[in-house]
């Protein structure tokens, strides 16, 4: 079903570490901080501040990132997804659950009701959706079973990295070498 309106609400308090929110979205460390370091997809619950850091994202985060890996695997080009990403970041959480993306492959649509999607396939051009509802429950169901935090304002102090954080030890095993 492209359109589905029983979504429930989000905690905007809780948030998933890096390693948590690569599980969740299916990409690499390498992607992540990539794509936070270059603005396409920051964690908007505590961004990382200095080296030893921990970012933390949230729900709508790790949908957001999913939805990109999505993207990228049916081959639609980086200038495409940072523009739908940013086209995302416009809208409220209600409107991003209510949405399809489509892709012809050269550009990225949105569709917001089962007329615009006849509209677009009548063009004759081959097109793939991505349900953000769909994605959204496949978010959902992975990070029942990951770890989170809730976020903290006095949370100045970084303790002993996650286990689960490789670049976190590796960063920690360098600085005590």
């Amino acid at each position: 079903m492209l359109f589905d309106d029983d979504l429930p609400d989000l905690d905007t308090a809780t948030g998933y570490r890096g390693p948590t929110a690569c599980r969740a979205a299916g990409i690499t460390y390498r992607q992540l901080d990539y794509w936070a370091r270059t603005g396409l997809v920051e964690p908007s619950i505590r961004p990382a501040t200095g080296s030893g850091t921990q970012r933390l994202y949230s729900f709508r985060d790790i949908l957001v990132l999913k939805v990109v890996k999505r993207l990228l695997d049916t081959g639609v080009s980086l200038q495409q997804i940072r523009t739908a990403v940013s086209h995302l970041r416009e809208r409220g959480v209600d409107d991003l659950a209510q949405i399809t993306l489509m892709s012809d492959g050269a550009s990225v649509y949105e569709c917001t009701s089962a007329d615009e999607v006849i509209d677009l396939v009548q063009g004759g051009q081959g097109v793939f959706g991505i349900a953000v509802g769909r994605v959204w429950r496949e978010v959902e169901g992975t990070l029942a079973q990951l770890p989170s935090e809730r976020a903290e304002e006095d949370d100045e102090l970084v303790g002993e990295p996650s286990p689960h954080d490789e670049l976190a030890m590796r960063r920690q095993a360098r600085s005590a070498g």
